[in-house]
């Protein structure tokens, strides 16, 4: 395969991706292992992601008209990007689980809905709650005041019974 057709299916695939993805994590993966990166990669593809190791320049190329044009200033020494197509906080919050682990490696920016994030907006993101536990919450809240009526109403007609029963009692000694 010649190299210009093998740089083109490169841009194809990350093209793509930028396509289908909701976030974009740039990371420098200097100092991570084959392994770790294949690891690494295994953990996102849990979380509905994915993560490629590409040249910079390529990457600015395939970016290029999408929302996630704004990470071409951030695309410089070894980087890799990791794609969340479901979840925009998934990626984050996986990447940062793993660098903390790893020792090694770091998150350097992320792009969502076409506004650029620093390494601690990043931190930040990873640090909301998913859409699942949000969904928890929300349902808990709205859940939350039917369950007290429904204990009050229960309390009140449980107060009633019990003194009906005592007014019996009396009324047949």
């Amino acid at each position: 395969m010649s190299t210009k057709a093998f740089k083109q299916e490169k841009i194809e695939a990350m093209k793509e991706n930028f396509a289908k993805a909701k976030v974009a994590v740039v990371t420098e993966y200097r100092g991570l292992s084959v392994e770790e990166i294949t690891r690494l990669r295994r953990a996102l593809q849990k979380e509905n992601s994915d993560y490629m190791v590409t040249k910079n320049t390529l990457a600015k190329v395939a970016a290029k008209g999408t929302d996630f044009e704004v990470l071409a200033d951030v695309l410089k020494g070894p980087v890799a990007i990791a794609f969340g197509f479901a979840d925009e906080v998934a990626p984050a919050k996986v990447l940062t689980k793993f660098i903390k682990e790893a020792k090694k490696g770091q998150i350097i920016a992320a792009a969502l809905d076409g506004k650029l994030l620093d390494a601690k907006e990043t931190q930040v993101l990873a640090n909301l709650p998913s859409k699942e536990e949000l969904y928890a919450k929300m349902l808990g809240s709205i859940n939350s005041p039917a369950t007290g009526i429904v204990g009050a109403v229960n309390a009140v007609m449980s107060g009633l019974v019990r003194a009906m029963d005592q007014v019996a009692k009396q009324k047949s000694a």
